[in-house]
Protein backbone atom coordinates (compact mmCIF):
# COMPACT_ATOMS: atom_id res chain seq x y z
CA UNK A 1 0.00 0.00 0.00
CA UNK A 2 1.67 3.33 -0.64
CA UNK A 3 1.96 5.43 2.22
CA UNK A 4 0.34 9.18 2.07
CA UNK A 5 3.43 10.66 2.18
CA UNK A 6 4.23 9.14 -0.86
CA UNK A 7 1.18 10.32 -2.65
CA UNK A 8 1.83 13.26 -1.11
CA UNK A 9 5.08 13.31 -3.44
CA UNK A 10 3.76 12.10 -6.87
CA UNK A 11 0.74 14.68 -6.67
CA UNK A 12 3.03 17.37 -5.63
CA UNK A 13 5.74 16.22 -8.84
CA UNK A 14 2.23 16.50 -10.84
CA UNK A 15 1.08 19.92 -9.80
CA UNK A 16 4.61 21.13 -9.85
CA UNK A 17 5.16 19.66 -13.39
CA UNK A 18 1.90 21.11 -14.92
CA UNK A 19 2.66 24.41 -13.88
CA UNK A 20 6.42 24.55 -15.21
CA UNK A 21 5.32 22.81 -18.67
CA UNK A 22 2.11 25.44 -18.93
CA UNK A 23 5.01 27.88 -18.37
CA UNK A 24 8.01 27.38 -19.97
CA UNK A 25 6.84 24.12 -22.11
CA UNK A 26 8.28 20.66 -22.14
CA UNK A 27 12.10 21.21 -23.27
CA UNK A 28 12.40 24.43 -20.98
CA UNK A 29 11.87 22.83 -18.19
CA UNK A 30 14.55 20.68 -16.27
CA UNK A 31 13.70 18.28 -13.91
CA UNK A 32 15.55 20.17 -11.27
CA UNK A 33 13.11 23.03 -11.21
CA UNK A 34 9.94 20.47 -11.05
CA UNK A 35 11.59 18.87 -8.27
CA UNK A 36 12.68 22.08 -6.45
CA UNK A 37 9.14 23.43 -6.92
CA UNK A 38 7.81 20.28 -5.84
CA UNK A 39 9.87 20.03 -2.44
CA UNK A 40 11.43 17.36 -3.29
CA UNK A 41 15.58 15.99 -4.22
CA UNK A 42 15.65 15.53 -8.03
CA UNK A 43 16.66 12.01 -6.97
CA UNK A 44 13.60 11.74 -5.64
CA UNK A 45 11.46 12.50 -8.90
CA UNK A 46 13.62 9.70 -10.76
CA UNK A 47 12.30 7.35 -7.54
CA UNK A 48 8.59 7.78 -8.83
CA UNK A 49 9.12 8.66 -12.93
CA UNK A 50 12.07 6.75 -14.48
CA UNK A 51 12.62 9.36 -17.25
CA UNK A 52 11.20 13.31 -17.72
CA UNK A 53 9.15 11.40 -20.56
CA UNK A 54 7.80 8.97 -18.21
CA UNK A 55 6.86 12.02 -15.82
CA UNK A 56 4.89 13.97 -18.70
CA UNK A 57 3.04 11.03 -20.27
CA UNK A 58 1.96 10.75 -16.55
CA UNK A 59 0.67 13.40 -16.15
CA UNK A 60 -0.95 13.38 -19.39
CA UNK A 61 -3.04 10.23 -18.43
CA UNK A 62 -3.68 11.49 -14.65
CA UNK A 63 -5.41 14.76 -16.17
CA UNK A 64 -6.85 12.60 -18.96
CA UNK A 65 -7.97 10.52 -16.24
CA UNK A 66 -9.60 13.65 -14.57
CA UNK A 67 -11.40 14.65 -17.28
CA UNK A 68 -12.96 11.81 -18.51
CA UNK A 69 -14.52 11.01 -14.50
CA UNK A 70 -15.73 14.09 -14.81
CA UNK A 71 -17.60 14.04 -17.87
CA UNK A 72 -18.93 10.45 -16.66
CA UNK A 73 -20.52 12.13 -14.11
CA UNK A 74 -22.11 14.58 -15.89
CA UNK A 75 -23.14 13.34 -18.92
CA UNK A 76 -25.03 9.82 -18.04
CA UNK A 77 -25.80 6.55 -20.74
CA UNK A 78 -28.77 6.32 -22.16
CA UNK A 79 -28.97 9.14 -24.32
CA UNK A 80 -29.55 9.18 -28.22
CA UNK A 81 -26.17 10.43 -30.09
CA UNK A 82 -26.82 13.76 -30.72
CA UNK A 83 -27.60 14.88 -27.37
CA UNK A 84 -24.90 12.53 -25.57
CA UNK A 85 -22.57 14.16 -28.50
CA UNK A 86 -23.63 17.29 -27.29
CA UNK A 87 -23.44 17.23 -23.06
CA UNK A 88 -20.44 15.87 -23.91
CA UNK A 89 -19.01 18.72 -25.66
CA UNK A 90 -20.98 20.92 -23.30
CA UNK A 91 -18.82 19.72 -20.32
CA UNK A 92 -15.34 18.77 -22.13
CA UNK A 93 -15.69 22.85 -22.75
CA UNK A 94 -16.70 23.69 -19.55
CA UNK A 95 -14.04 21.39 -17.71
CA UNK A 96 -11.73 23.50 -20.01
CA UNK A 97 -12.43 27.01 -19.26
CA UNK A 98 -12.32 25.81 -15.16
CA UNK A 99 -9.34 23.69 -15.79
CA UNK A 100 -7.27 25.91 -18.15
CA UNK A 101 -3.79 24.55 -16.94
CA UNK A 102 -5.03 21.12 -17.73
CA UNK A 103 -6.23 21.33 -20.92
CA UNK A 104 -3.61 23.52 -22.11
CA UNK A 105 -1.20 20.54 -21.12
CA UNK A 106 -3.44 18.12 -22.69
CA UNK A 107 -3.15 20.57 -26.05
CA UNK A 108 0.31 20.96 -26.07
CA UNK A 109 0.55 17.20 -24.96
CA UNK A 110 -1.32 16.26 -28.57
CA UNK A 111 0.83 18.33 -30.75
CA UNK A 112 4.18 17.61 -29.27
CA UNK A 113 6.37 14.22 -29.69
CA UNK A 114 5.63 13.10 -26.37
CA UNK A 115 2.41 11.79 -27.77
CA UNK A 116 4.05 8.86 -29.62
CA UNK A 117 5.42 7.11 -26.22
CA UNK A 118 1.92 6.69 -25.19
CA UNK A 119 1.36 2.85 -25.36
CA UNK A 120 -0.99 0.96 -27.94
CA UNK A 121 -2.93 0.01 -24.64
CA UNK A 122 -3.34 3.66 -23.39
CA UNK A 123 -4.44 4.62 -26.17
CA UNK A 124 -7.03 2.41 -27.08
CA UNK A 125 -8.16 2.63 -23.17
CA UNK A 126 -8.87 6.50 -23.55
CA UNK A 127 -10.57 6.13 -26.60
CA UNK A 128 -12.63 2.98 -26.73
CA UNK A 129 -15.19 4.49 -25.01
CA UNK A 130 -15.46 7.81 -27.54
CA UNK A 131 -14.60 5.16 -30.71
CA UNK A 132 -17.94 2.93 -29.68
CA UNK A 133 -19.86 5.73 -29.23
CA UNK A 134 -19.15 6.87 -32.66
CA UNK A 135 -19.47 3.77 -34.53
CA UNK A 136 -22.72 3.07 -32.58
CA UNK A 137 -24.04 6.54 -33.81
CA UNK A 138 -23.07 5.52 -37.61
CA UNK A 139 -24.92 2.63 -37.25
CA UNK A 140 -27.69 4.34 -36.28
CA UNK A 141 -27.50 6.62 -39.01
CA UNK A 142 -27.44 9.69 -36.56
CA UNK A 143 -23.61 10.70 -38.40
CA UNK A 144 -22.59 10.37 -41.57
CA UNK A 145 -20.60 7.02 -42.13
CA UNK A 146 -17.08 8.11 -42.21
CA UNK A 147 -13.95 6.92 -40.95
CA UNK A 148 -13.97 7.13 -36.93
CA UNK A 149 -10.31 8.38 -36.53
CA UNK A 150 -11.44 10.86 -38.85
CA UNK A 151 -14.91 12.30 -37.21
CA UNK A 152 -12.87 11.56 -33.83
CA UNK A 153 -9.94 14.16 -35.18
CA UNK A 154 -12.70 16.84 -36.44
CA UNK A 155 -14.24 16.58 -32.87
CA UNK A 156 -11.10 17.07 -31.20
CA UNK A 157 -10.07 19.30 -32.86
CA UNK A 158 -13.18 21.88 -32.90
CA UNK A 159 -12.94 21.53 -29.16
CA UNK A 160 -9.14 23.06 -29.40
CA UNK A 161 -9.97 25.64 -31.68
CA UNK A 162 -13.96 26.60 -29.50
CA UNK A 163 -11.90 26.49 -26.39
CA UNK A 164 -8.90 28.80 -27.77
CA UNK A 165 -11.64 31.03 -28.83
CA UNK A 166 -13.80 30.75 -25.38
CA UNK A 167 -10.31 31.33 -23.33
CA UNK A 168 -9.55 34.58 -25.21
CA UNK A 169 -12.94 36.51 -25.12
CA UNK A 170 -14.62 38.03 -22.51
CA UNK A 171 -17.83 36.21 -22.76
CA UNK A 172 -20.51 36.40 -20.11
CA UNK A 173 -21.37 32.27 -18.72
CA UNK A 174 -24.52 32.38 -20.97
CA UNK A 175 -22.52 34.07 -23.74
CA UNK A 176 -20.15 31.01 -23.31
CA UNK A 177 -23.15 28.17 -23.23
CA UNK A 178 -24.88 29.82 -26.64
CA UNK A 179 -21.88 29.86 -28.01
CA UNK A 180 -20.92 26.46 -27.10
CA UNK A 181 -24.15 25.19 -28.17
CA UNK A 182 -24.29 27.18 -31.61
CA UNK A 183 -20.72 25.78 -32.26
CA UNK A 184 -21.73 22.37 -31.89
CA UNK A 185 -24.97 22.27 -34.12
CA UNK A 186 -22.33 23.94 -36.53
CA UNK A 187 -20.02 20.64 -35.82
CA UNK A 188 -23.36 18.04 -36.00
CA UNK A 189 -24.30 19.42 -39.33
CA UNK A 190 -21.07 18.94 -40.92
CA UNK A 191 -20.96 15.66 -39.40
CA UNK A 192 -24.73 14.37 -39.35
Amino acid sequence: MISQSTSDKRKDLLTAALQLFVQYGFHGTPTSKIAKQAGVANGTLFHYYKTKEDLIVSLYIDIKTRMGEYIETKVPAGKKAKQMFKEQFTHVLLWSLENKDEFYFIQQFHTSPFAALLSPEEIKKQLSKSCHQIEEAIMEKAIKNRDVDFILTLLTSHTFGLNQYLAKTKLTKEQQLKTINDSFEMLWTMIS
